[in-house]
């Protein structure tokens, strides 16, 4: 019987069992960046107020001088063993949490892509939601 439902990508989650989903190809992209970045960079993820539906994801990579007290951190390891951290503040965290980062290197449509649970409104844009 043939099924036209793609299989869904593996995920990983920090190695405390929590934070956000992220699948084997933004595992592999973001360790490479992190690496690139420096041994002190991590990767604050978030969202603001703004874009098309109201609310906006944001990605950047800070130095880890940068972390607040309040943030949480997570640890991800990909399988090729090598390591990198993601910061979230707690009012971010309350909007993201379980959500699903993807990377794609399609032409069209390509880079991270975000797949949140608590969104009920997106935008095709896919960097931007509503809850």
């Amino acid at each position: 019987m043939n099924s036209s439902v793609s299989p869904s990508p593996e995920t990983h989650t920090a190695q405390d069992g929590k934070g956000i989903l992220i699948t084997e190809s933004a595992m592999k992209q973001l360790a490479r960046l992190c690496k690139e970045k420096g041994d002190n960079q991590l990767l604050r993820v978030g969202v603001r107020s703004g874009g098309c539906s109201g609310m906006s994801y944001t990605m950047d990579f800070v130095d880890s001088v940068d972390i607040h007290q309040e943030d949480e951190v997570y640890e991800y390891q990909t399988l090729q063993g090598n390591s990198f951290r993601v910061i979230c503040d707690p009012k971010s965290l309350l909007y993201i949490y379980g959500m699903q980062l993807d990377f794609s290197n399609e032409l069209i449509g390509g880079g991270f892509n975000f797949t949140n649970p608590n969104a009920t409104q997106t935008c095709g844009c896919g960097s931007s939601f509503a809850v």
